[in-house]
């Protein structure tokens, strides 16, 4: 890799400055689990690392009256071990279980997990010069698609990584962002970002910001959440296809439901057609089944990957039942 200025960051407030203006200017560093593969693989060549695990107090779980709020740096062992995520945001707790191994998960944090950049082999390797890192085409759309996007590709047919953002973004989660001019919150479905919009990036930081906290609002009575994930192996695996999904159930009723799907998009997918369907519907099998059609209604599948379509429906026929 190319040589670059490390910086130990001591205070929130100085990221900005340290950060600059441009994406090839500087990149942060956490657990560092994704970048110091981006770096081996020269895909990036910034002047400068800014390492964020050098600020004080940006790991931590608190509860309050309102919401749950989660420090960025706070690893994802932790989240999964903690009893309050565990017994109120299952999903969550689910999601972070499944995430890579124990010993990621005991140096990554939820900040750098959601923000993770993909893992399209095509993208990873130098020997494409893809859309994605600034050339003029994305192979997968010729080449072997079987873990590419079947919602919301084009020009880029990537998938997001994460595990925990489509929990974060099933429990109506926001992230506080610190900018160059103060914090700002920003819902979890606005943070995310389509190709269309930005081929470049997945969301919308901007290159001298950072995450800096998740907040949950403490779920409702009567609401209950989980994640599913399917994956070609056990340990250490990315999704095929993951859902996670909040329903609200009162004598039986679906009284609000999100479901957002992962390894399906380019971002945590929202299915809102099902949603919709759900809601004042009393849950059955019948039901559950409908509501995994409206889930996949629009799916685009590439050659290679229609078997995602099929995983979908059962994982959200799966969820529906498990939680009504």
């Amino acid at each position: 890799m190319q040589s670059f200025a490390y910086v130990n960051a001591t205070s929130v407030d100085k990221v900005a400055s340290l950060l600059g203006r441009t994406w090839d200017e500087a990149q942060v560093i956490a657990g560092g689990t994704d970048l110091v593969g981006e770096l081996k693989e020269h895909l990036i060549s910034p002047k400068r690392v800014v390492n964020l695990k050098t600020i004080p107090g940006l790991s931590y779980i608190r509860q309050d009256a309102v919401a749950l709020r989660i420090g960025a740096l706070t690893t994802i062992a932790d989240i999964e071990s903690n009893p309050i995520v565990q017994k109120q945001f299952a999903a969550l707790s689910q999601a972070a279980m499944v995430i890579a191994s124990p010993q990621i998960r005991n140096v990554g944090t939820i900040g750098g997990n959601i923000c993770q950049r993909p893992r399209c082999w095509y993208y990873r390797s130098e020997d494409f010069p893809c859309l994605k890192k600034g050339g003029d085409r994305c192979y997968a759309v010729a080449g072997i698609n079987r873990y590419h996007a079947i919602f919301g590709g084009g020009p880029s047919y990537i998938v997001h990584p994460s595990d925990s953002a489509p929990a974060l973004m099933a429990l109506n989660g926001r992230v506080k962002i610190m900018t160059s001019t103060g914090p700002k919150e920003v819902g979890m479905d606005d943070f995310f970002t389509l190709p269309e919009t930005s081929v470049r990036r997945e969301n919308i930081l901007k290159p001298n910001e950072i995450i800096t906290e998740i907040i949950l609002p403490n779920p409702t009575p009567n609401a209950k959440s989980l994640y599913l994930k399917v994956r070609e192996r056990q340990s250490i695996d990315f999704a095929l296809v993951s859902v996670a999904a909040m329903l609200t159930v009162v004598n039986g009723v679906c009284q609000e439901a999100r479901i957002v799907l992962g390894g399906v998009a380019p971002i945590p997918w929202r299915t809102p057609d099902a949603e919709t369907f759900l809601r004042g519907k009393k849950i059955s099998e019948a039901v559950a089944n409908s509501a995994a059609e409206a889930a996949l209604e629009g799916a685009k599948p590439m050659r290679d990957n229609a078997y995602k379509v099929t995983i979908a429906k059962a994982l959200v026929r799966r969820a529906v039942m498990a939680l009504g």
